[in-house]
């Protein structure tokens, strides 16, 4: 069977592994003032937009999810011809629309897919699902690559929809966002109640930073470090903590607003990396995508995996 891999582009993937693997794109359109920008996950772009458009007016920023009549022109034009199932994998529906435009798109493309596969000389049936991976930014990246490694391995479509469904509950998403400033402004003008408003007008006061968490679409803050620096320090430290423990795929996620070089820099990724090493865990870092940057701030670090239940300390 031929399996097919969909993301929408704020899953924070590296590009060169989602081309090498095939995995196909659902973009984000950004617009800031008369500025728009479509999110192809292609690194310099989306730092040299940000460095024009989003440092300074990036909080007011609107984001459009692909529509689904596009989401249903990809399939029937495509897909339903090139694979026999796909898992499309969306960011949490609780922060986009992705995923309901997705699922209503699925409606019309098995309605419409078999003359379509007929005419390509396929008489066998085509199917689809829509996962919420209940992530954002590096949660999302740790279904999209077991999807791979199950489909590498020869793994049958119903086992891997179990296994992406299993890991879609067990995901774990930590931020530190690195303008406290920035993303007070934001959340103003989302009306986001994730982190309250007082709370980050004291700490951006104090310099002292949240650590947010995402787990099964929920987002909030779940620690306070005083200066950036030091807060990625903690968070390196907590994953790797949390790799030593075992994790439930070998596989960690970062992405950084910015130059990675900068992400090497940061106090903690060292040991990191080398608890990575140690442990068998494949590490995938990428520039945050713009989604992620507009909504939390450029600066900001991400950590994803999949793990038992545990607290954060």
């Amino acid at each position: 069977m031929r399996i097919g891999i969909v993301v929408d582009s704020a899953c924070d993937l590296p590009p060169a592994w989602l081309d090498a693997h095939n995995v196909h794109l659902l973009p984000v359109t950004v617009r800031i003032g008369e500025t728009s920008f479509v999110d192809l996950r292609d690194e310099r772009a989306t730092l040299d937009f940000v460095e024009a458009h989003v440092t300074e007016r990036g909080h007011t920023a609107e984001t459009a999810a692909y529509p689904s009549d596009r989401i249903k022109a990809l399939f029937l034009e495509q897909l339903v011809v090139d694979y026999d199932y796909v898992f499309c994998m969306t960011i949490t529906r609780h922060r986009s629309q992705i995923h309901d435009n997705a699922t209503h798109a699925s409606f019309a493309v098995l309605n419409e897919y078999r003359p379509i596969r007929m005419q390509a000389g396929h008489t066998t049936p085509f199917a689809l699902r829509i996962v919420d991976s209940q992530q954002v930014f590096a949660g999302q990246g740790i279904l999209p690559v077991e999807a791979v490694r199950l489909r590498e391995a020869g793994a049958s479509a119903p086992d891997i929809r179990s296994r992406l469904e299993f890991l879609a509950e067990r995901s774990y998403a930590y931020m530190v966002p690195r303008d406290l400033g920035y993303l007070r402004a934001r959340i103003k003008h989302r009306g986001d109640k994730s982190v309250s408003l007082l709370a980050a007008l004291i700490g951006g006061a104090l310099d002292i930073k949240p650590i947010l968490h995402c787990h099964r679409g929920d987002t909030g803050p779940v620690g306070k470090i005083r200066g950036f620096e030091p807060a990625a320090e903690k968070l390196f430290a907590f994953a790797a903590q949390r790799v030593r423990a075992g994790l439930l795929t070998p596989t960690l996620c970062l992405s950084y607003g910015g130059e990675l070089d900068q992400l090497h820099a940061l106090p903690g990724y060292a040991a990191l990396a080398s608890a990575c090493d140690e442990h068998h865990v494949e590490r995938f870092e990428t520039v945050m995508s713009l989604t992620g940057m507009v909504n939390v701030g450029a600066g900001s670090l991400t950590v994803g995996f999949a793990a038992p239940p545990h607290a954060f300390a």
